[in-house]
């Protein structure tokens, strides 16, 4: 199921491609961090359309969502992989020559706001210009893949190598694989009839923290990172939607999702009292902006999986019930804005309250 190591079962190299990827990831967190919240924010001021807040029963597990798409939210799809993702896995990880982010077939797609002019470089992570890049392209339809660059082989660079890449695995076929691995069946989806499989089905979506059949770029998220896991490295989702207004990330730590959250002058000071901080130095690190009297804020909640959704230890088969959660909610954060190097995440525990 997942064959990715730990890194104490690293060699030397490959513990510092393991520190080096978790670097770029950090950068990479921030920046999506804020395009997926913080740019979309400031969309729905332009348009003068009032901000659709997450409501916290949204953050609980098997949390009922609304069906409403936003035109003004930052939606993308971006899939950062450790290694590189070999040729055998194109049959569902669709990736092809005609895809890669070369000049020729940038300028070829008609939808990028691109000039004649493209640096070469700018594609690497490394790239002081990286991020420009990424924000013309993270707009197109599917999703970009940013994995490790095989060709360099005297140290570890990695680059954005393909855009309009799409996830091409049947979400059955990634239920069954989950199903297999957490021992509700020996072999096939339908081993057990069509209910079980359909509640296979939806367990799927409960382990990624998502309500069933949601849109595209989630459903194409939670199957990629089901995939994924087949890897022998580790592999980071980055998924925003019209519907959610959140960042979502799968990886080896689990399910992530960072909102905006909006706070009373009351509820602030609070906060930094027990953190022991000032006002001013929790207005400068942690808001976003203030919307009338209030605080907007970047919350983080982080989700483990509950015994139902992990392997039994006498690993034997057994029944699968709906009624039970896949899901908990882990850590609760107030993080940080996006660029704030001394000031850790704040504990905040406020879903359930």
């Amino acid at each position: 199921m997942a064959f990715w190591s730990i890194r104490e079962e690293l060699s030397q190299a490959n513990r510092l491609r393991r520190s080096y990827y978790e670097l770029l990831r950090d950068e990479l967190d921030q920046y999506m961090t804020r395009y997926a919240l913080i740019d979309s924010y400031h969309n729905f001021r332009k348009s003068k359309v009032p901000y659709p807040w997450v409501e916290k029963r949204e953050l609980k597990p098997r949390a009922i969502l609304p069906d409403l798409e936003y035109e003004d939210q930052n939606t993308f799809l971006v899939i950062f992989v450790e290694d590189t993702i070999s040729a055998r896995h194109k049959k569902y990880i669709r990736f092809f020559d005609r895809t890669k982010t070369t000049k020729a077939n940038l300028l070829r797609t008609q939808s990028l706001p691109l000039e004649g002019k493209l640096d070469r470089y700018q594609k690497y992570l490394e790239s002081a210009k990286f991020f420009d890049f990424v924000h013309v392209l993270l707009p197109v339809d599917y999703a970009l893949l940013i994995q490790r660059d095989a060709a360099t082989r005297s140290r570890h660079r990695y680059k954005l190598t393909h855009f309009h890449v799409r996830i091409d695995w049947p979400i059955a076929e990634a239920a069954e694989d989950l199903a297999r691995y957490l021992r509700y069946i020996s072999k096939d989806l339908y081993e057990k009839g069509d209910k079980y499989a359909d509640a296979i089905q939806k367990k799927f979506f409960d382990y990624y923290g998502l309500p069933m059949m949601v849109g595209g770029r989630r459903t194409a998220a939670c199957v990629a990172a089901q995939y994924l896991r087949r890897l022998p490295c580790i592999t980071t989702i980055y998924a925003a939607s019209s519907e959610s207004r959140a960042l979502l990330q799968f990886s080896e730590k689990g399910v992530t999702k960072l909102i905006l959250m909006k706070f009373k002058p009351e509820e602030v000071r609070e906060i930094a009292d027990n953190n022991q901080l000032s006002m001013k130095s929790f207005a400068k690190n942690y808001v976003v902006t203030q919307e009338g009297k209030d605080s907007v804020c970047i919350f983080q909640v982080t989700y483990s999986h509950t015994a139902w959704a992990r392997p039994p230890d006498d690993g034997k088969l057994r029944e699968i019930k709906p009624e039970v959660n896949w899901l908990s909610v882990d850590t609760q954060h107030l993080v940080p804005l996006p660029g704030i190097w001394q000031y850790p995440p704040l504990q905040l525990n406020i879903i359930y309250t």
